[in-house]
């Protein structure tokens, strides 16, 4: 079943002739798993199961090993994220800054928590350990295919504020 587009069950299929070049460099170097799974989130979003299933049957690791490994390390992504990616900051500088309440408020906004994604795809949240950003705590960065950008010196309001203005963008492109 060594075929280069599989469906992925929601009727899109994933191109895996775009993991070609990495898996011709990296399957048959030991060690070399996490640069492979790298590759493979930066071109799709995120894992899915048929991606683990592609790079097991062209590697010989076992898809349990491959699980293992995207399940240990948090900067691995099972399911799809949204369009923008909110990284809060949770270092040491942020939390005695009030990173905690700023969560609290984009819990509260979006519904979702650390992980999650809302429903209309637009919002994924993501605590990490730190953005090394720590003169603006409190501190996020939001990730979307234009790139990145930095948000510090964070309230709640002011978090409520920048995601708006990110969704009322949003739906102006849609109409």
């Amino acid at each position: 079943m060594n075929t280069e587009k599989r469906n992925t069950g929601n009727d899109s299929a994933q191109d895996f002739r775009l993991l070609a070049p990495t898996l011709e460099k990296y399957a048959k170097v030991p060690g070399s798993l996490i640069t492979i799974l790298q590759q493979a989130q930066d071109i799709y979003g995120y894992l899915s199961q048929e991606a683990i299933l592609y790079i097991s049957e062209r590697t010989g690791i076992r898809p349990a090993q491959i699980y293992g490994v995207a399940t240990f390390y948090a900067q691995f992504r099972l399911k799809p994220v949204g369009k923008y990616l909110i990284m809060m900051c949770k270092g040491t500088a942020c939390h005695v800054n009030g990173a905690d309440r700023v969560e609290e408020a984009v819990v509260e906004h979006l519904g979702i928590q650390d992980g999650e994604t809302t429903e209309d795809g637009i919002f994924t949240l993501n605590n990490v350990a730190c953005l090394g950003c720590c003169s603006l705590a409190p501190v996020m960065m939001i990730k979307s295919t234009e790139g990145e950008e930095t948000y510090g010196n964070l309230t709640k309001d002011s978090v409520v504020k920048i995601l708006d203005e990110i969704r009322a963008r949003e739906s102006q492109e849609v109409q």
